[in-house]
């Protein structure tokens, strides 16, 4: 009978010390910033878990407190039974592998769930410690001083959100994530790293005549806006819009772009941010920009470039089906 009660005895110590050491390693282990956006969504167990992990000190403190106790316990119980030595050496067996190594482990790899279920315990741990173990963390809160919110860099943000594309079961889908990826991209990258050089673009002078022929160039081309830029290409005078030339009628007679309706536009350096283009593009009230080097236009840039390069991949119109550029 004495063996069975020593033999309770020791399992309840020896548990309750795994649940203290491996309440220390998952309760550390969790982020304090991780736990509040995930109690924001409404997680649960981040609400049971958050207090513990903001006031981390108290919580080690109390932990520690009580498992150091239970341990000397336990020795002592062990002692009743056998010499101080044996005692000694199977106490320091059971503590070493029941509980540290294995709880530490197990707590470890389900951090979050063991630490909600064992918040109730946690609770109690710092109100029968809080004599001892709150002016301990007023000392380590004076000397180390409060943890500050970790926040990822660009690399790490970017590494995290790779990580969706694997086999797991993530909530977002290769398209979602190839998004971010692009938007996460857009400061490093430059309009010159987008933009339609001038040699490529269809663009007129002031003097330039639109007659009926020119019309119907444009419409086979399927070109909506056209840059309008002097000689030189040093002065962007602003751009002449398909749709408002629908209603004249040009074989009439022909008329110059100078007396046809130009909507203004801003230019963009080339070595603007691709985040900065899409802001510009928002406060402009426009879907096309020139883009300046050196005094002079050496592009254009659209809104639909910058979609594309956010999404990874070309936006394909009527026009690339039906053959026309």
């Amino acid at each position: 009978m004495d063996n069975l009660l020593l033999t309770i005895e020791v399992l309840l110590l020896v548990s309750f010390s795994a649940i203290c050491s491996g309440l220390n390693v998952a309760l550390m282990s969790l982020s304090a910033s991780d736990l509040q956006r995930k109690a924001k969504l409404g997680d649960i167990q981040a609400k049971r878990v958050l207090p513990f992990r903001t006031n981390s000190h108290l919580a080690l403190a109390s932990i520690l407190f009580a498992n150091v106790g239970v341990i000397s316990a336990s020795s002592l119980v062990l002692e009743t039974r056998f010499n101080g030595l044996a005692a000694g050496l199977i106490s320091t067996f059971l503590i070493v592998v029941f509980g540290e190594v294995l709880p530490q482990a197990w707590f470890a790899r389900y951090a979050l769930n063991f630490c909600a279920r064992f918040a109730p315990l946690l609770k109690l741990m710092v109100i029968v410690t809080y004599p001892v173990s709150k002016p301990l963390q007023l000392l380590l809160d004076k000397i180390i001083g409060h943890e500050a919110s970790q926040l990822h860099s660009r690399g790490e943000l970017g590494m995290i959100i790779n990580e969706h594309l694997g086999p797991g079961a993530s909530e977002l889908d290769e398209g979602e994530v190839e998004i971010m990826r692009g938007a996460l991209s857009l400061s490093q990258k430059r309009v010159r790293d987008i933009m339609t050089p001038v040699t490529k673009v269809y663009w007129l002078t002031p003097d330039v005549l639109i007659d009926a022929d020119r019309i119907d160039e444009i419409k086979a081309h399927n070109w909506s806006r056209m840059l309008v830029c002097n000689e030189d290409l040093t002065e962007c005078l602003g751009v002449l819009l398909m749709k408002d030339m629908v209603d004249i009628d040009f074989d009439e007679r022909p008329y110059r772009v100078s007396e046809l309706p130009l909507h203004p536009t801003r230019m963009v350096g080339s070595m603007t941010a691709l985040d900065t283009l899409f802001r510009r593009f928002i406060a402009a009230h426009t879907h096309m920009m020139p883009v300046e080097r050196d005094d002079k236009v050496v592009g254009i840039v659209t809104v639909e470039d910058l979609i594309e390069e956010i999404l990874g991949h070309e936006i394909e119109d009527e026009a690339d089906y039906t053959g026309h550029g």
